[in-house]
């Protein structure tokens, strides 16, 4: 069967000659007479994986020295406790920036540990923008302000940040990570699940400047201890061997391809040919403020709940998996992550031109 074009949010579309990598090495790692799998973390010949990994991390997203990289169990969901336990430890007050669900979702787990404060919310307007940063209700004083950086489920970005006058930033940067341009000295923690940009499910990749680390509430279990993953290099039990071996092919892809730049420059054009027709449409619509529309998760919908689904079918019929909408949100969804190529974007508008000839 032929590989289909693969729209989903996460898991995600992974590029083809990193998978043809992983199974050319699967059996039997280059001379190891092993695969991946098989080794022993604590063996030299998965250490030079690893160390090659957090190279890789580093080079490709231009992390500074005086960052942690991390490769954490648990995926980006364990940190919504991660965070408060190990930061909210001074004032053990927070401001939470409310965009979306998995943004809701961990500040309402922050509120277990310490005060909570809604710095800003779109909840009201179903998220359908980010809020303004001149209009945030900062804490002064606070341990740190937590935003997510993208919406997966409702298609919105972040296009500038908050000036938090010293107090730590911490970004979910799940659904966008290594897809644009970041200055990561802007960011006091910087999280992602690698299921939809740079890995598969299973792993966190974590930036942590260092002097953020040891800052951990007495209750904060072994393993969540940033800390000591650090001191251990992720391994305080064994780590997602497999993962970090994925994401070093991932990493070493990008930077083949040009790194962050190149990526960047074809995400927006992706972006931008998929958003051009659904605002020049007579069926389709986009309910996001333009100006925070994702580059990752493009939502759209007819209006007709009937013809948004008879659009998934004829969307799957041709090869375009995975295009219905988040629950939440209903109507269509694509996400078109880095590895997603610009042909798979073109049959979309294809099928959506002709979709769109049939039901008008």
């Amino acid at each position: 069967m032929e590989r289909v074009y693969n729209f989903s949010a996460g898991p995600a579309v992974m590029d083809e000659g990193v998978l043809q990598k992983a199974a050319s090495e699967l059996v039997c790692y280059k001379d190891k007479g092993m695969s991946v799998m098989e080794m022993s973390h604590r063996t030299s010949m998965f250490m030079d994986i690893y160390n090659e990994a957090v190279a890789l991390v580093r080079e490709v997203l231009s992390v500074p020295d005086d960052y942690a990289v991390l490769f954490m169990q648990g995926g980006a969901t364990l940190q919504f406790s991660g965070v408060p336990l190990n930061l909210m430890s001074d004032s053990k007050v927070a401001d939470y920036i409310d965009t979306g669900n998995f943004a809701h979702l961990a500040l309402k787990e922050a509120e277990k540990y310490g005060t909570v404060n809604v710095a800003a919310t779109s909840l009201a307007e179903n998220y359908t923008f980010i809020p303004e940063m001149d209009t945030l209700q900062l804490t002064t004083g606070a341990d740190y302000v937590y935003i997510t950086t993208n919406n997966t489920i409702y298609g919105t970005r972040y296009v500038d940040f908050p000036d938090t006058k010293g107090v730590p930033l911490v970004a979910d940067m799940s659904s966008n990570i290594a897809s644009q341009p970041m200055d990561v000295s802007k960011f006091g923690v910087i999280f992602a699940g690698a299921q939809k940009n740079i890995g598969p499910a299973g792993i966190c990749l974590m930036l942590i400047r260092k002097d953020l680390l040891g800052k951990q509430s007495p209750i904060c279990p072994k393993l969540m201890n940033w800390k000591l993953q650090a001191e251990k290099d992720s391994m305080l039990n064994t780590p997602n061997t497999w993962g970090i071996y994925m994401m070093k092919l991932v990493f070493a892809w990008m930077k083949e391809k040009g790194g962050i730049d190149a990526f960047y420059e074809n995400n927006q054009k992706k972006a931008a040919l998929l958003y051009d027709y659904i605002d020049n449409s007579k069926l389709f619509s986009n309910p996001v403020q333009k100006k925070y529309r994702s580059l990752m998760n493009v939502t759209f919908v007819t209006g007709d709940i009937d013809k948004d689904a008879a659009f998934v079918k004829m969307c799957t019929a041709n090869g375009l998996q995975n295009i219905k909408g988040h629950r939440n949100v209903g109507g269509m969804r694509a996400s078109i992550y880095n590895a997603m190529p610009m042909a798979g974007v073109e049959k979309l508008v294809q099928v959506m031109r002709e979709f769109e000839k049939q039901n008008l």
